[in-house]
């Protein structure tokens, strides 16, 4: 079995959202490479479920960045995705920040690797904003770490 396959969704999400928290194309296309089609709508939650909580902590805490610099950080973040997204989660944000949410909708409910990526750069951007960038890796980590105690005993997270 290879390590490919060997990697659980919430590893696949992760490693995404890690690949674009540091910039790193090669980083997020390794960590969705070679997903099957229905592993795709796994990784789309658990990146969902991330983003979901961020907003939910960030409006706890009444945290806020302004529009216009969460606009220009989805622009250096989603450079590393594929190209043919970079320009569609960009102009998404734009139009986000402008109250449109039509674009984010439409990726979302036609293009679920769009959608995909488009949430890993929103989870990046607002955990930025929220923990700064090493409280957000830290974030992550212990995620990461919560997330393989339950795969390995899901008993334990009742």
């Amino acid at each position: 079995m290879s390590d490919a396959a060997r990697k659980t969704t919430h590893d696949r999400a992760l490693e995404a959202v890690r690949g674009y928290a540091n910039h790193d194309a090669v980083a997020v296309g390794d960590a969705l490479t070679g997903l099957e089609d229905d592993r795709w709508i796994e990784v789309y939650a658990v990146l969902s479920g991330l983003l979901r909580s961020t907003i939910s902590i960030m409006e706890l805490t009444g945290e806020r960045w302004k529009l216009c610099h969460l606009v220009r950080y989805v622009d250096e973040v989603s450079a590393a995705a594929p190209p043919h997204y970079e320009f569609a989660i960009a102009a998404a944000a734009r139009a986000w920040a402008d109250g449109d949410e039509s674009a984010l909708l439409a990726m979302a409910r036609h293009d679920l690797v769009g959608a995909v990526h488009m949430t890993a750069v929103f989870v990046v951007v607002t955990g930025h904003a929220l923990w700064g960038a090493s409280g957000f890796h830290a974030v992550l980590r212990e995620f990461q770490e919560t997330a393989a105690e339950l795969v390995e005993d899901p008993a334990s997270g009742i």
